[in-house]
């Protein structure tokens, strides 16, 4: 009778820390969904304002078709984007084409005059840094999820659990360097 007792203990405990494994796996996978949900309406908050921006520049740099181009077809890529990896190659394309743009007001001082313009551009930048806030947090709970599921004692359940590794939202190196602009 004892022995049974202390088999039955040693089960609930067992299931008892299942459930506190499993729960805390589950409050990190939700916390990466949120953080994803909040990068996403940025996303979709830049994507709103380009065709806005693109429609100005064409008033002043009609000539310029092929960098409009560009800037429509990375945002038409980015918007069919999936997932973390797929998004952040998409974004990427995205920030070298709006760099392009940003650099055509350069050699247009019009444009550059423009008001709807400077308020295009400064909202932009704004929101690209939202999307920067936005993908530091979403990695920070990457982090926390990965490190979890990765550690011990809690390695030997994840699997079981289905928890499996999430991806990081990295903006590629070439997307932060300059870009170069020949007329």
């Amino acid at each position: 009778m004892i022995i049974g007792l202390i088999i039955l203990a040693i089960v609930l405990l067992l299931a008892m820390y299942v459930v506190v494994v499993y729960n805390r796996l589950v409050r990190f996978k939700n916390r990466i969904e949120n953080a994803w949900a909040q990068i996403d309406v940025q996303l979709k908050r830049r994507w709103d304002l380009i065709p806005n921006l693109v429609e100005t520049v064409k008033g002043y740099a009609s000539h310029e078709r092929e960098t409009l181009e560009a800037v429509i077809e990375a945002r038409n890529v980015a918007t069919a984007a999936s997932g973390p990896q797929e998004s952040a190659a998409s974004e990427n394309m995205l920030s070298g084409a709006l760099r392009q743009l940003f650099a055509l007001s350069e050699s247009y001082p019009d444009l550059k005059a423009n008001e709807n313009f400077s308020q295009l551009q400064e909202e932009l930048t704004a929101t690209e840094s939202r999307i920067a806030f936005a993908r530091q947090h979403y990695n920070d709970q990457v982090l926390k999820f990965n490190t979890a599921i990765e550690t011990f004692p809690a390695v030997l359940l994840a699997g079981m659990l289905n928890f499996t590794e999430r991806e990081y939202f990295e903006v590629e190196g070439e997307a932060r360097g300059n870009v170069s602009v020949e007329f």
